[in-house]
C-alpha cells in the first residue's frame, strides 16, 4: 500500500495554516502573561529573543506561557521528568485530524460537543485534549496506564474553567490493552489518536536524546536530560513504534463499530510498511497517510478506517446531523 498523504506539509515553517503557532514566539507578550518564563529568555546568537531549548524547566515554563496565551489555560504543570510536549507540533495533529473529518462533512469541520475523541496515551500533560476542545470544541476520553499522569491530567481539568466535563481521564489498567478498558460497550468515538512511544529501549532512547542535546548546542558527558521529559513508557516500548502500532491496528479491529477513524503519529518511515500490511489484513477500508514537518523534524500521521463509503456517510448523518441516517428509515 503506498504512502499518499491527503494534505502536503505547509509551507514556509511548515506547520497547519490554521496552527496558532506559525510565527515567531512573542516573547514580550509571553513574559507579559507568564512572568515565570522571564529567567529564560534570553537573546541568542542570532540577536533575538528565545529560550534554551535543552533545558526542561525552561521548556515546561515555555508550554505554561502558552496555554496561558493561547489556550485560556491558566493552571498547567505536571511532575518532575514527565513528558512536557512541543505544543505546536502537537497541534498540528489535531488540526490535520479536523482536516479529515471535514472531508467527510462537506469541507466544514465538525465542531463542538458532539465530537468526541479518546487519546491513547495523554501523559500528564494532557496536551491533545486541551488543545482540541479549545480549538474545536470536541469533547475527549483521555487515556493512560500511568495511575500518577491520570492524577495530574484530572487535576489540571478540574482547575481550569470549560474543561470540566469535556475531558474524561480514565487509568487503563492494563499495559498491554489500547482499546479494551477504556472504550465501553455502546461508546462511540469520531477519532482516536496517539503519540506512540517511538523507541525500542531504554539505550535507544538515551542515544536519541544525547543527539537532540548535541543539535541543541548543549554538549557534556553528563546522562542526557530529554529537554521535553518523559517517563519510561512515554519514551519507549518493547519492540519500539513498530510493535505499538501493530498492536493498535489489531485491536482496532475489535472496536470498529464503535470509532470512525483511528489514527496515530509514525516518526520511523520504515514503521510504515509492515503497519500498512497489518491493516490491509485486518480489512481497513480506507488508510491515509497525512504528512506533518516542523522545521527540519519529518513526521506523519496514519489513519484507518473499517467503515466503507456508506457507513461512513451514516455516521456522519447520526453523529454530527442529528437526523437518523438514510438506512435507518
Amino acid at each position: 500500500m503506498p504512502e499518499s498523504p491527503t494534505n502536503p506539509p505547509a509551507e514556509k515553517d511548515g506547520l497547519h495554516p490554521r496552527n496558532r503557532h506559525r510565527g515567531r514566539y512573542d516573547f514580550a507578550a509571553l513574559q507579559r502573561a507568564t512572568p515565570a518564563l522571564a529567567p529564560f529568555v534570553a537573546l541568542n546568537a542570532h540577536g533575538t529573543e528565545s529560550i534554551d531549548f535543552a533545558d526542561p524547566a525552561a521548556v515546561k515554563t515555555l508550554n505554561q506561557a502558552l496555554l496561558r496565551e493561547f489556550y485560556n489555560v491558566p493552571l498547567w504543570d505536571i511532575p518532575a521528568g514527565y513528558l512536557a510536549p512541543p505544543i505546536p507540533g502537537r497541534a498540528d495533529y489535531v488540526h490535520y485530524l479536523a482536516d479529515l473529518l471535514a472531508e467527510l462533512n462537506e469541507g466544514t469541520v465538525p465542531t463542538g460537543k458532539r465530537v468526541r475523541v479518546l487519546d491513547v496515551g495523554t501523559g500528564a500533560n494532557c496536551i491533545y485534549p486541551i488543545i482540541g476542545h479549545r480549538e474545536y470544541g470536541w469533547r475527549f476520553v483521555g487515556s493512560d496506564v500511568d495511575p500518577v499522569a491520570v492524577r495530574v491530567a484530572k487535576q489540571i481539568v478540574a482547575g481550569n474553567p470549560g474543561l470540566a466535563g469535556a475531558i474524561d481521564v480514565r487509568l487503563q489498567p492494563r499495559s498491554t490493552d489500547m482499546f479494551s478498558g477504556i472504550i465501553k460497550a455502546n461508546e462511540l468515538f469520531d477519532l482516536t489518536m496517539c503519540n506512540p512511544p517511538f523507541h525500542a529501549s531504554q539505550a535507544e532512547a538515551e542515544a536519541a536524546t544525547r543527539r537532540k542535546v548535541q543539535n541543541l548546542g548543549a554538549g557534556g558527558t553528563a546522562k542526557p536530560v530529554a529537554n521535553f521529559g518523559g517517563q519510561a513508557h512515554e519514551l519507549w516500548y518493547e519492540g519500539g513504534e513498530a510493535t505499538f502500532t501493530w498492536r493498535m491496528a489489531e485491536e482496532s479491529v475489535l472496536q470498529r463499530h464503535n470509532c470512525l477513524w483511528f489514527s496515530t503519529l509514525i516518526s520511523k518511515k520504515e514503521t510504515l510498511p509492515g503497519l500498512y500490511k497489518t491493516l490491509q489484513k485486518r480489512g481497513a477500508a480506507d488508510v491515509r497517510t497525512i504528512g506533518m514537518s516542523q522545521g527540519q523534524k519529518v513526521s506523519r500521521i496514519v489513519a484507518w478506517t473499517f467503515l466503507d463509503a456508506a457507513q461512513q456517510q451514516q455516521w456522519r448523518q447520526r453523529r454530527w446531523l442529528g437526523g437518523p441516517a438514510p438506512a435507518d428509515k
